[in-house]
């Protein structure tokens, strides 16, 4: 029998029930208004119903007014999965509030189905006394037929135990079009607008950023960009009018939660992007990107060719080994160079990345993790590639790996991994996923003068005098203190040098097949990864507790909200969340040795549980999923408080 654990607090990081925390305030005209600490909001229908557009807009307008979010967006791997079923069935999820919140939450207090498929794929996520809002217009004899509902759920009695909502979307959306000289088909296709303009009346939702969107998006079209924001205007009419809403709600901003400064709300992608950019000026070094489409980092090489003028380069090339092999070319020529791909394209570029670890040149390949193996689930999340980023590569080839937690925290990472790379000369995996390349949350701006220094000189001259006073370049001859060897642009007049991968000579960089020399080289190249400095990790321990959860990159969130929970609870816990996967931080044996029980959570079979089992013969304790979805607080928090009381 397993135990459940929540408080009132932590429902408001998305345990899931009825919308709480309500405290009525005074009736608007005849509607009463209902003020609320969060909301979780999921839309959802078919793949072609523009629900990734009606939650990306709903919150712009939630990040504008101030509060903290973060969101879900799940949609199919098929670019236009077969209508009305439930392999198509697209979702975005938005968790709001006026405080700070950790996961896009756990179930939604309000659906949007806008049709049969998208009501039976998500149903089961939605607590009793939610609120569902569904458009009527589809349930006909056909589009339920698709999902197997012989009778109407609307009219059987199943959905007794919510608060259900029906409305004729398509029907209301054409009706109010019905001027603008649209075929029903094309004025159908505004449906999810209308349904926007409900959801905004509903929440009090600012209108202008919307409707200013909708003008841009088809300043080529002008009617349909009429007809859009009509669409928009007239959801939020009917939600004002119609007896069926008789109450709106109010979510405060996050105005304590923040530190003072500009936010805007990001995606990790995004944040990736911006961080890449921000690197390649702080190093005062072109930026060049060379990369193949791959889902879901496709979007870091659509954002960093809009950046010409931030000395970005971008190359789409004709395949994953193409990119990586031009990105290595750039960093020989001197550039700050990147790859972006997912699991199955770093499989392909694994010969390259170890020819990088032979050249000894700063490299970052980004890695936005998806669910494998080969195809698997490329539109959801997984943390299952840091054995591939550990170890996929022939011979001793030892690479950094650095893993981001948050959206926004994908900005820093891409920093911390450039430092890396550019300071040791050294490929680095920048682990990230799909679960933070899409969600979203504020992020605040920083400010230039905060970046870090990321500068590195490049070699100008002989660096080494021979005996008869002979003074040559050795392209192996090492920093003492980092081990990094001298980073010499081609063309440099006296620094001519031969590069590949056969076995270098220490030092001076010819070839050589001499046994001590390779066992010296590959011992080297280890040691210094083994030498990278990165900071202590940190361990949140108020109360002194003998359990410690661990976790990794995007587990952040869920095991936050869970410890949270818990602690709120009564019962200690200990949490640390690990940025540097390779090498470790320097007290992480001195960390685990001090807990009798130690939990990793991860998206995958035990993964890093196993590396820290084998480093420091310690007991981790895996806790796994592999369902394409991030983990749910109330999930953790049980699973957690039944490790303490073991």
């Amino acid at each position: 029998m397993t135990s459940q654990v929540s408080s009132p607090a932590e429902q408001a990081d998305g345990a899931g029930g009825a919308v709480v925390g309500g405290q009525r305030t005074a009736a608007a005209g005849t509607k009463e208004v209902r003020r609320l600490d969060r909301v979780i909001i999921r839309f959802a229908g078919d793949s072609g119903d523009g629900m990734q557009l009606t939650g990306d807009r709903f919150t712009s307008e939630t990040a504008s007014f101030g509060n903290d979010l973060s969101t879900l967006p799940n949609f199919p791997a098929e670019i236009r999965a077969p209508a009305g079923t439930l392999p198509g069935v697209s979702s975005f999820q938005l968790h709001f509030a006026d405080h700070d919140i950790l996961t896009p939450g756990d179930a939604p207090n309000v659906l949007v189905a806008m049709n049969p498929a998208a009501l039976k794929a998500n149903i089961a996520d939605v607590p009793r006394g939610a609120e569902i809002i569904v458009n009527t217009d589809e349930f006909t004899k056909r589009p339920m037929a698709k999902v197997g509902y012989a009778v109407s759920p609307l009219e059987d009695g199943s959905l007794e135990a919510y608060n259900v909502h029906p409305v004729p979307l398509t029907t209301l959306t054409v009706e109010a079009l019905k001027d603008y000289g649209l075929s029903r088909k094309e004025a159908e296709r505004s449906k999810n607008m209308f349904a926007l303009g409900l959801l905004s009346w509903m929440y009090h939702r600012p209108t202008e950023g919307t409707e200013a969107f909708l003008r841009s998006k088809f300043a080529k079209k002008p009617q349909i960009a009429e007809a859009n924001v009509t669409a928009f205007r007239a959801g939020w009419n009917f939600g004002e009018t119609t007896e069926d809403f008789a109450v709106s709600y109010e979510v405060a901003p996050a105005t304590k939660a923040f530190p003072t400064g500009t936010y805007r709300n990001i995606s990790g992608n995004l944040a990736l992007s911006y961080g890449l950019i921000a690197a390649g000026q702080q190093a005062d070094l072109p930026l060049y990107l060379g990369s193949y489409p791959i889902t879901p980092a496709s979007d870091i090489l659509h954002e960093l060719s809009r950046h010409k003028n931030f000395g970005v380069r971008t190359f789409q090339a004709e395949d994953e080994i193409a990119g990586i092999g031009a990105a290595l070319g750039a960093a020989f020529g001197g550039s700050l160079a990147v790859t972006t791909t997912s699991g199955p394209g770093v499989a392909l570029k694994s010969e390259t990345i170890g020819l990088a670890v032979s050249l000894e040149l700063p490299l970052l390949i980004v890695d936005i993790q998806r669910g494998g193996p080969s195809t698997g689930l490329p539109t959801k999340t997984e943390q299952a590639d840091l054995l591939q980023a550990m170890f996929g590569r022939n011979g001793e080839a030892p690479v950094p790996i650095v893993a981001p937690r948050t959206p926004a925290d994908c900005f820093d990472a891409a920093l911390d991994a450039a430092r890396i790379a550019l300071t040791y000369r050294t490929p680095v995996f920048l682990l990230s996923d799909g679960y933070l390349a899409n969600g979203s949350e504020p992020w605040r701006i920083p400010n230039v003068s905060d970046l870090p220094d990321l500068r590195v000189p490049f070699q100008d001259g002989p660096n080494h005098q021979l005996a008869d006073g002979t003074e040559v370049f050795w392209p192996y001859k090492r920093d003492p203190q980092t081990l990094a060897r001298p980073w010499a642009v081609p063309g440099t007049p006296g620094l001519e040098h031969r590069i590949g991968g056969i076995e270098k000579q220490d030092g001076t960089g010819n070839i050589s097949y001499d046994p001590a020399n390779h066992d010296f080289m590959v011992r080297t190249r280890q040691a210094k990864i083994d030498g990278i400095q990165v900071p202590d990790l940190d361990v949140d321990d108020p109360e002194q507790a003998t359990t410690l959860v661990l976790g990794w990159g995007s587990t952040y969130g869920p095991i936050t909200a869970a410890v949270r929970r818990l602690r709120l609870a009564g019962l200690p816990i200990a949490q640390a969340h690990l940025r540097h996967l390779n090498p470790f931080p320097k007290n992480l044996g001195e960390v685990l040795a001090r807990y009798d029980k130690v939990v990793v959570p991860e998206m995958n079979l035990g993964q890093l549980a196993m590396l820290l089992r084998a480093k420091y013969l310690v007991d981790a304790r895996s806790y796994t999923q592999v369902n394409g979805m991030p983990f749910k607080a109330e999930q953790l928090a049980t699973v957690l408080k039944e490790a303490i009381d073991d």
